[in-house]
């Protein structure tokens, strides 16, 4: 049997950075943030259409920020690992949580005289709910299992074939993502026949994992630039090629 060989891209295990840097908490910051605002903007049914055919392509109002928080999700766990990206979904839904009960709060509350927007602000308010139920049943089973899929996967390639890792786990991950949260989601913001649940479910799913193969690019520039101002990442780099 020949001795495997290592050379400095590629190190002996699988590298991730600690947590207890400021470069974290501004991911986990900005990633709790895309959250919260794509499941307000999800209370919102979109459609677009219809385009050439007939067809139409129904969404809701999160369509362009949620896949952005997936991507963060993705790197936090390429750039810290399973247990720090884990650790910021759940930091994730409880600040979505705690909006909830915001929200519910101030839409019990009585209304002044001169308010005009009370059932417009209780019908926004009491999709959203309903909105977090399939976000959170959704975003924590897609995305545990996307950053567990990028963890093994990083585990037998190490530095190499990021590109893999971000899409196999992407394709995994947004698929049973979208799924449960089009099944939940879809009569809060009105879909009520199997076909309009299909074409949400189908155009949810390709637009979110086409959306990220885009991306991908911006995604390696910002590993990489996570990485190289990581300290505890280039030191047990650094020790595991050496």
């Amino acid at each position: 049997m020949t001795k495997a060989t290592f050379t400095p891209d590629q190190p002996r295990t699988a590298v991730f950075a600690q947590v207890n840097s400021g470069l974290y908490a501004t991911v986990v910051a900005v990633f709790a943030s895309l959250l919260f605002m794509s499941n307000i903007a999800a209370t919102k049914g979109v459609e677009f259409g219809p385009l050439l055919g007939g067809w139409s392509i129904i969404t809701d109002g999160g369509f362009f920020l949620f896949p952005l928080a997936y991507i963060l999700g993705g790197i936090l766990a390429e750039v810290y690992g399973f247990r720090a990206a884990r650790r910021a979904i759940f930091i994730g839904f409880g600040v979505a949580l705690l909006a909830a009960a915001s929200f519910w709060v101030v839409a019990v509350l009585p209304a002044a005289g001169f308010y005009e927007n009370q059932a417009a602000f209780e019908a926004v308010v009491k999709a959203y709910p309903q909105i977090l139920l399939a976000s959170l049943t959704a975003f924590v089973a897609g995305q545990l299992l996307n950053s567990y899929v990028i963890v093994r996967v990083k585990e037998r390639t190490r530095e190499r074939h990021l590109w893999a890792r971000l899409m196999g786990s992407t394709v995994v991950g947004q698929f049973v993502d979208t799924l449960i949260f089009c099944a939940i989601a879809a009569t809060a913001i009105g879909i009520a026949t199997g076909g309009d649940f299909l074409n949400y479910l189908f155009f949810g799913f390709v637009y979110k994992t086409v959306l990220e193969a885009l991306l991908l690019p911006i995604t390696y520039r910002v590993v990489a630039f996570i990485k190289r101002r990581e300290p505890s990442y280039q030191a047990q780099l650094a020790v595991s090629t050496s």
